[in-house]
C-alpha cells in the first residue's frame, strides 16, 4: 500500500502537542492499524506538505525523529519506508563492537537488561576492519537516537566518529583520542590498571625471580599497557622483560608471566610448559591473565586475572542515554588473585 491520502486533522492531539510529533503520532498510528505495512512507502516531503499544510522543516524534523526510532528507513532517490510496526519505546540504540567474544557479551547483557523496557538495541560488528567501520557508521547516521561504540582499529578513525552527532555518542572501552565535541567515554586506562594491579599483587610477586610481559605488538592498546608495565618494573626494581610470543628456550623457574593475548593462546602454551617441566603454577612458575572468563576460574585450580568491569561498563554506557548526561571516566578495573599466583 502506497502513498496514501493522510488527514491529519482527523487526529486529536492536544494543542500543546509540538507539530512534528503530530506527524509522528499519525503516521505510526496508521502503522500500528495496518493501513500503513512493513515495506509500505510514505508520501513524499511535498506530499505531506500538502496534504498537512506543515513546513518542509516541521516535516523533515517528525521523519528523522521515525528515522531514529527506527520506524521507517530512507532509500536513495526513492523515499521514505516503513521498517517496523512500532514506535512504543524512547530510544533506539546502534550498538557497534569490533567483535563478539565473553567480555563483549557482558557488555551487550548490561545493555541490554538496562535499557529493555525503553529501547530497541541493534547491534553490529567491524571486525577491526576500517572500511567496514566506516561503511556501518555513514549507511547509519540519522537513523539512531544514540551510537555506543567500541574501536579498537589500526586506522585513524576519527573523521568517522565525528560524523556522529556529540551528544549522540558513546565511546567504550577504548579510549579514542581526538574527536569533537561534548561526547561520552567509558574506557579502559590500561597503563594505570596495569600498574595499580601489580602494586596489589606486590607481596606475590616476590617469589619470582623475573615478570615477563607477554604483549603482542599488533595489539591497538599494547603500548599503554607496556608503558605500564615498565613503569611498575622500574620503581620496583624488579627483574623483567617484554616478550611478543612465549617461547620455550626462554621459559624458566622462577619466571612470573602476565599475558595479554586475545585468544588466551598464551595462557595455554604457558600451562603446556609448566606441565612439560614438571613445574606447579603459583609456586614455581607465577600466571597473570587479563579478562576474567568462567573458565580461567577453574583451569589449573584458578587463574589470576586482571579484568575491567564489562559489566559495569556497558551500565555506565546505558545511564548516559536514561540520564540523559555525558560521562567521560575510566571503568573500574579489579585484581581476582587465584591458584595461580
Amino acid at each position: 500500500m502506497q502513498n496514501q491520502n493522510l488527514d491529519i486533522t482527523e487526529q486529536k492531539k492536544p494543542a500543546s502537542r509540538m507539530k512534528y510529533l503530530q506527524l509522528v503520532d499519525y503516521i505510526n498510528s496508521l502503522i500500528e492499524d495496518g493501513t500503513l505495512q512493513i515495506g509500505d512507502q510514505i508520501p513524499s516531503l511535498n506530499q505531506l506538505q500538502t496534504q498537512l499544510h506543515m513546513s518542509k522543516e516541521t516535516l523533515l524534523k517528525g521523519l528523522n525523529y521515525l528515522l531514529e526510532m527506527g520506524v521507517i528507513e530512507a532509500i536513495y532517490r526513492k523515499g521514505y519506508f516503513v521498517k517496523k510496526v512500532s514506535i512504543n519505546h524512547s530510544y533506539h540504540v546502534f550498538l557497534l563492537l569490533d567483535k563478539m567474544n565473553v567480555m563483549r557479551e557482558q557488555i551487550y547483557r548490561s545493555i541490554f537488561n538496562s535499557l529493555k523496557d525503553v529501547g530497541d538495541i541493534d547491534i553490529y560488528f567491524h571486525h577491526h576492519n576500517y572500511k567496514v567501520f566506516e561503511k556501518l557508521i555513514k549507511e547509519n547516521l540519522g537513523n539512531y537516537t544514540h551510537y555506543i561504540i567500541a574501536t579498537f582499529l589500526k586506522e585513524d578513525v576519527t573523521d568517522v566518529l565525528n560524523l556522529i552527532p556529540a551528544e549522540k555518542r558513546i565511546i567504550i572501552d577504548y579510549n579514542q583520542q581526538g574527536l569533537s565535541g561534548n561526547y561520552s567515554c567509558i574506557y579502559q586506562d590500561y597503563g594505570y590498571d596495569i600498574y595499580c594491579s601489580l602494586l596489589q599483587l606486590q607481596d606475590r610477586l616476590k617469589k619470582y625471580e623475573k615478570l615477563i610481559l607477554i604483549a603482542r605488538p599488533e595489539a591497538i592498546h599494547a603500548q599503554q599497557v607496556i608503558n605500564g608495565f615498565l613503569h611498575y618494573c622500574v620503581k620496583s626494581e624488579l627483574p623483567y622483560s617484554i616478550e611478543s610470543n612465549v617461547e620455550e628456550k626462554n621459559f624458566r623457574k622462577g619466571n612470573a608471566y602476565i599475558t595479554f593475548s586475545r585468544y588466551d593462546t598464551d595462557d595455554v602454551a604457558l600451562i603446556k610448559l609448566a606441565k612439560k617441566e614438571g613445574y606447579e603454577l603459583g609456586k614455581e612458575i607465577g600466571l597473570i591473565s587479563y579478562n576474567d572468563t568462567a573458565v580461567k576460574e577453574i583451569l589449573e585450580g584458578g587463574i589470576t586475572v586482571i579484568s575491567t568491569d564489562f559489566e559495569m561498563m556497558g551500565k555506565t554506557a546505558a545511564s548516559v542515554i536514561l540520564d540523559k548526561n555525558t560521562i567521560y571516566k575510566r571503568n573500574p578495573t579489579k585484581v581476582i588473585i587465584r591458584n595461580s599466583l
